[in-house]
């Protein structure tokens, strides 16, 4: 992160009375109005409560899902009322306004007092968010004295609020969280503590591919379940049925075999269905039937998979993606199942490293805390791009 200044870099004092637009990522889920995952607000409060206690003035934007227009759907009013939720112990008020620019958006600013929080409605309500607009960046930018980038999930696009706007700056920092996981996936990616073992799951394995590039070298072993499997068993002669197969990138897959087979492990064994609705499955040993799909490694693959996990004497695991469709309760054994090993892993001594949001949900619904791993990434494309090596935009405009 060389030129890039970080929150400490600057004196206590140089904080008061300043007004921050802060970039965070409060794209979260949330249900019939109320958010039922809370990981991504948490994980961004200790740059809010470094700089609260400075006597700043906060301002937060965010992007929630893919709205089209002004989809009210797609309100941050339910995460406005979690973050308050967050922040009452501490007696830190939080406002909202219900646009991200605008007269009232303006006007709340003004009132702003040292130590108080305003949250901004959806910035992708407007379709200059995504396109980098200059006149909606430099809106963005008046709103503030200084720019921190706290969200590093979106730091791998160049967005009005992640790029554009802070053109517009003379201070531009970094935050804790972003910090943290530049710190966290720069091991990963330049040198991680050996033997290194990856864990590969989730349906697109094109996604994965140019993180997979960089760390197969590195890599003592890789394991690879999910929908992710398919793609390669169906490249190694392997009939997958139905299973879903990422056909582009067989070839890509072929090659990895070829060069990594010491290397990679597939499944031997699948839980197959004829459709995901099912109520019951069959257990298959290599081939799947043409009229079925599978929707979970089985118990000699899960066995298999748990042997290599725990093989590890202290060293480096990295875990991506489900082992199949866990979201339904009769095939999420083997990801709850891997979820517990990385558990045990950790309090082993073990490095591991959570990327993704399936992979967070997993851990969620096994009752695996976040505490119980080493580090989690909140940044899912985002991190998987880093470790391909590829630019981030969001995080070198921090550059000075």
């Amino acid at each position: 992160m060389q030129g890039i200044k970080s929150l400490t870099d600057f004196s206590d004092s140089f904080y008061s009375n300043k007004k921050i637009l802060i970039r965070v990522d409060f794209n979260v889920k949330v249900i019939d109005g109320i958010v039922s995952e809370d990981y991504r607000i948490r994980s961004t409060m200790p740059t809010i409560e470094y700089l609260i206690k400075r006597g700043a003035k906060i301002i937060l934007v965010s992007h929630l899902d893919r709205p089209k227009g002004k989809d009210m759907r797609y309100s941050l009013l339910p995460v406005s009322k979690k973050l308050s939720d967050i922040l009452s112990p501490f007696n830190i008020p939080v406002d909202f306004s219900s646009d991200c620019i605008g007269q009232e958006t303006v006007e709340k600013i003004n009132k702003l007092n040292k130590g108080e929080v305003l949250l901004l409605e959806n910035l992708r309500f407007y379709n200059e968010e995504e396109k980098n607009d200059e006149d909606f960046s430099k809106k963005l930018a008046s709103y503030a004295d200084i720019y921190v980038n706290d969200a590093f999930s979106t730091s791998h696009r160049k967005h009005s609020s992640t790029y554009g706007t802070v053109k517009f700056f003379d201070t531009k920092i970094i935050g804790f969280n972003v910090a943290k996981e530049i710190e966290y996936l720069s091991l990963l990616r330049d040198n991680p503590p050996k033997p290194f073992k990856i864990v590969i799951g989730g349906v697109k394995i094109k996604d994965k591919i140019g993180a997979l590039n960089n760390l197969l070298p590195k890599a003592s072993r890789v394991l690879i379940g999910g929908a992710a499997s398919y793609t390669f068993l169906k490249a190694k002669g392997i009939s997958v049925g139905d299973s879903i197969v990422d056909e582009e990138y067989l070839s890509w897959a072929s090659k990895a075999l070829n060069n990594y087979n010491d290397k990679i492990v597939l499944p031997v064994d699948h839980k197959v269905s004829v459709s995901e609705d099912s109520l019951e499955y069959k257990i298959m040993e290599n081939h799947i039937p043409e009229n079925m799909k599978g929707f979970d490694i089985g118990d000699k693959t899960l066995q298999k998979f748990i042997q290599e996990i725990h093989n590890n004497v202290l060293g480096t695991i990295f875990w991506n993606g489900p082992m199949g469709f866990f979201e339904k309760e009769i095939f999420s054994y083997g990801t709850k199942s891997i979820a517990l090993s990385m558990a045990l892993a950790y309090w082993r001594g073990v490095k591991t490293l959570i990327g993704g949001g399936d992979t967070l949900e997993a851990m969620k619904v096994t009752g695996v805390s976040e505490k119980e791993v080493t580090h989690v990434s909140t940044g899912g494309g985002a991190s998987l791009r880093f470790l391909a090596g590829d630019e981030m935009p969001g995080i070198d405009i921090l550059e000075n």
